[in-house]
């Protein structure tokens, strides 16, 4: 087979006129193109006819996994983001996921990262010339990287002077972090310090506004806007914001003469703000600086000569960020069993302390967020306690009704095996396997993405519900009175079939749809019960 080929293509701010041709041109050469929905809105006059993954926001990884995995097909496989692909984009995230199988680029699948114009530039161009100076690029999202590390970098960007780019500066979820950064720079810059946002630069939508730091929050802010934050030296003239490339007692513009000619700029004297002060180096190679007698030091030296005791010196404290670990995790009293007794609970609330989070979920499990450096320690632990522990995310749950406080049990063990071989699996999205005791269903299996009802001493089956919004609906009967033999061996075939050919980020009553048949399962057409175009309104 032969070997594929991933494309990390940043395609600049989405206008094709901004686009590099080398972009143009990896994308028309590839067989499969990856990415945000929006992006390959962007693009779609370029992905015609070309296999396409489409996903969500906060979807990056399942996108990369996704490239690679094309990639050892022997595919050429384009990955875009707007923007540069190596500034927030997919190159790191592409690397990151080859690393995790021992790739070597000699040997393994190609990699070609293309450049594209970052927002940082692409607004900065449309406010004037705010980016003159020393300048950094701070993403607000705290996705990936804890709040408190993002302020100290606000902070220390803020007392340095930079000129601040802010990425993704808010979110329907994410409100409060891009006041917190007002508050943290109205501490060390004028509130009269130019501000520019820039929404949609180069596209249909784009809309430019112009303020400063106190005013900023009084306009609307969103993830496809761009915060440019000027330095203490950037001013507003005729509509443009800009940064002066120096300071003026560098050189002095808009007057016909200059104070100071080209080549006399970079003289010691011409800047006196340097580290020399603007005096010329005496200081032979030869000869060592002498030390700066300081009063306080030589009564020191003084007194300890006297009394024969060396002085003692200051401890400083520095404070170190350490990123720790967040460990995420469900966890449960069993597959079927709902109940819980004072001493797990009062271990579960020891293990999770007062800074981690605890959140009740509709699927039978609690979830749970604390930091730790040692996962393992606390999982064996709660295990002993008798809970059960399982993965987060983009995995199965085994979700069982009680079977009657245990009096119908004759179900248990397959509810109990198939726990043991696929809950905590890996798949395209989160799926839930309902599975019920008796006919009454009384736990709701028939609305789960895979529901299983023992009956009459067999399993009735349903596939792909659709669990929410105002047209879900129930599964689809599948079998009826499968016998107990079959049903783990079917259910494994149905997972695997879903792993191997579902799309990231692609629900399993949507898998279902596409595919048509699942193992022998024929997919029936049936009209929605409501008909929503947007479901967010």
């Amino acid at each position: 087979m032969a070997i594929g080929k991933i494309f990390v293509v940043g395609f600049g701010p989405g206008d094709e006129a901004h686009m590099t041709h080398r972009a143009k041109e990896a994308i028309i050469d590839s067989d499969s193109v990856i990415g945000y929905k929006t992006y390959m809105d962007l693009v779609r006059h370029l992905i015609q006819g070309k296999e396409l993954v489409r996903t969500g926001m906060t979807e990056e990884v399942s996108r990369a996994q996704e490239a690679v995995k094309q990639a050892e097909n022997g595919k050429k496989v384009s990955v875009i983001s707007s923007g540069d692909a190596g500034l927030y984009g997919m190159a790191g995230l592409v690397y990151e996921v080859l690393i995790e199988k021992g790739w070597k680029e000699d040997e393994g699948i190609s990699v070609e990262i293309i450049p594209g114009v970052s927002a940082i530039n692409s607004c900065a161009s449309l406010l004037g010339a705010p980016v003159m100076h020393d300048a950094c690029t701070i993403s607000l999202s705290d996705h990936l990287t804890p709040w408190e590390l993002i302020m100290k970098r606000v902070e220390a960007a803020a007392k340095a002077d930079f000129v601040i780019s802010l990425y993704n500066p808010k979110s329907g979820k994410r409100t409060r972090q891009i006041e917190e950064t007002q508050r943290i720079l109205l501490e060390h810059r004028d509130p009269k310090t130019p501000v520019g946002l820039v929404k949609s630069a180069f596209r249909e939508r784009q809309h430019i506004v112009m303020t400063d730091l106190e005013h900023m929050l009084e306009y609307e802010i969103g993830m496809l806007t761009t915060v440019i934050i000027g330095n203490n030296s950037t001013f507003y003239y005729d509509g443009k914001m800009i940064t002066p490339r120096g300071y003026q007692r560098k050189y002095t513009l808009g007057e016909e003469k200059q104070e100071l000619k080209p080549a006399q700029r970079l003289k010691r004297e011409a800047e006196p703000w340097a580290m020399h002060g603007g005096k010329e180096d005496k200081t032979s190679s030869s000869e060592k600086p002498q030390k700066k007698i300081d009063a306080a030091e030589l009564a020191e030296e003084a007194l300890s000569a006297v009394s024969g005791k060396s002085p003692e010196k200051p401890v400083i404290d520095a404070e170190v960020f350490k990123q720790t670990a967040i460990f995420e995790f469900a966890v449960s009293p069993g597959v079927w069993n709902k109940k819980v007794n004072a001493k797990q609970l009062a271990f579960l609330a020891d293990v999770i302390g007062e800074k981690g989070e605890v959140s009740y979920t509709t699927s039978h499990y609690l979830q749970v967020s604390l930091e730790t450096d040692e996962p393992q320690t606390i999982t064996k632990k709660l295990e002993q306690e008798g809970w059960l522990i399982s993965p987060v995310g983009d995995v199965i749950h085994v979700k069982a009704c009680d079977f009657c406080d245990g009096e119908k049990k004759d179900g248990i063990p397959y509810a109990e095996e198939l726990q043991e071989k696929l809950g905590g699996l890996k798949v395209p999205k989160v799926m839930n396997i309902g599975f019920n005791g008796c006919g009454m269903a009384c736990y709701g299996a028939v609305t789960d993405d895979i529901g299983i009802i023992y009956r009459k001493g067999a399993f009735d089956l349903f596939l792909g519900a659709k669990t929410t919004g105002r047209n879900a609906h129930t599964g689809q009967p599948v079998a009826e009175g499968l016998p107990p033999e079959q049903l783990v061996p079917t259910m494994v075939n149905v997972v695997e079939e879903y792993r191997e050919k579902g799309m990231p980020n692609e629900r399993f009553h949507k898998f279902f749809k596409r595919i048509q048949n699942i193992q022998g399962f024929q997919y029936v057409e049936r009209p929605e019960p409501v008909k929503v175009n947007n479901p967010c309104e």
